[in-house]
């Protein structure tokens, strides 16, 4: 073998005595990467191919109070439209939109002079029937003399005092007829019938309103105390009635926590509240049964016809806490992967109950305490895979 040729088998530096071929020898594309990439392989890419770290869980069981959460629907303790009893145009309008009033404080004057009218009626027939009585009366008294000395028979005196009851009951009639006039006159101006605040006023000075109108001259709402409706659907309400003492509906309901309520921008209304009323029937519907929460509103933050979202507070003396971001699901199943003593990884399925904390499930079946599951990553990991578990963060500073 000639020199050249030997020279072409000598081992490059730093290979670790491998040899790789060169000089006069053709080496197929292939072929030469991969003896490249083992000529330039080290110890440290052997290490990257290691067990990967993974954040666990420890499953902790531990007393925990939960927030059973239901969508509510708000009313003022008194919405009372306020309408007219009298056709008339409205001449006056004494209060604006949104203002704070007070029972029998003065809201609209209605124009209505035909009422006016009946009232000057009703006195001119009351004049008419005083009149007619007194010359009755008179009669009578004419010709109760001339019966006791026999001049004329009892009987006419008789008709003459059936015509004085007579007159006497015109009288009545016409000084009724006053009455209803003037109540008629009272009707002209509108008196807010609670304490409360105004809602919207769509008619405007100069519109003619009338009893049988749709829209109501305005609302005044009562909103001291607020009213949260919110509804159980038949399941739930059996567990309500096998859950708490009492041998009534009623009795049950004043063993019920103060419930909360969250506002639409998510913040807690600082004012706790009870469960009072249930309603008698399930609608039919919904299958749901309405129930009413009472929250004193002494600022008058909340208004009637708004929304929130009503918190009951669910106390379990022992719970198996998981975290929702343990979880992954799976054809409609929920999993976790629950880590050995080894640390190889194991899918597993996992029953939860319907409600839970603001980050944490309660497990009803498919882990036991001390349990360990991976936190996050789960995308990469497959059964039998060996991890590097590591404690994950607590929740609160992730």
């Amino acid at each position: 073998m000639t020199n050249h040729m030997k020279a072409g088998r000598q081992a490059s530096p730093g290979t670790g005595g491998a040899l790789c071929l060169t000089g006069m020898y053709i080496i197929p594309a292939a072929l030469s990467l991969l003896l490249l990439g083992a000529c330039g392989q080290t110890e440290s890419g052997y290490a990257n191919n290691g067990p990967q770290e993974f954040p666990i869980y420890t499953i902790q069981q531990a007393p925990t109070t939960l927030k059973v959460q239901y969508p509510a629907s708000l009313e003022g303790q008194q919405n009372i439209e306020i309408r007219p009893k009298i056709d008339g145009y409205i001449r006056e309008i004494l209060v604006d939109e949104g203002a704070v009033v007070k029972k029998g404080q003065l809201l609209f004057v209605i124009d209505a002079p035909q009422y006016e009218q009946e009232v000057r009626t009703a006195t001119a027939a009351i004049q008419s029937a005083e009149a007619e009585v007194s010359a009755a009366k008179l009669q009578v008294s004419n010709l109760t003399p001339l019966v006791k000395k026999e001049i004329i028979t009892a009987t006419a005196l008789e008709a003459a005092q059936y015509n004085l009851e007579a007159k006497e009951a015109v009288l009545s009639q016409a000084r009724a007829g006053l009455a209803n006039a003037h109540t008629n006159i009272g009707y002209t101006r509108i008196v807010s019938p609670v304490d409360g605040i105004v809602g919207a006023i769509p008619n405007k000075i100069g519109s003619l309103v009338s009893p049988s109108a749709p829209q109501a001259l305005t609302m005044v709402s009562n909103i001291r105390n607020i009213y949260a409706y919110f509804s159980f659907d038949e399941k739930e309400f059996l567990a309500f009635t096998a859950k708490y003492k009492g041998q009534s509906v009623h009795e049950k309901l004043q063993q019920m926590p103060p419930v909360s309520l969250v506002l639409p921008d998510g913040t807690h209304y600082p004012e706790q509240g009870r469960v009072e009323t249930v309603n008698g029937m399930i609608d039919r519907s919904t299958g749901a049964i309405s129930f009413r929460a009472t929250f004193p509103n002494p600022a008058g933050i909340i208004r009637s016809g708004g929304s929130a979202t009503l918190e009951i507070p669910m106390n379990l003396s022992s719970a198996l806490l998981l975290p929702q971001q343990a979880t992954f699901e799976m054809q409609g199943m929920k999993m976790v992967y629950v880590v050995s003593a080894d640390g190889m990884v194991k899918s597993r399925e996992v029953h939860v109950m319907d409600i839970g904390t603001s980050d944490s499930y309660v497990v009803e079946s498919g882990l036991q305490a001390g349990d360990k599951v991976v936190a996050e990553g789960m995308g990469n990991l497959k059964d039998s895979l060996l991890i590097k578990p590591v404690p994950a963060k607590p929740l609160a500073q992730q």
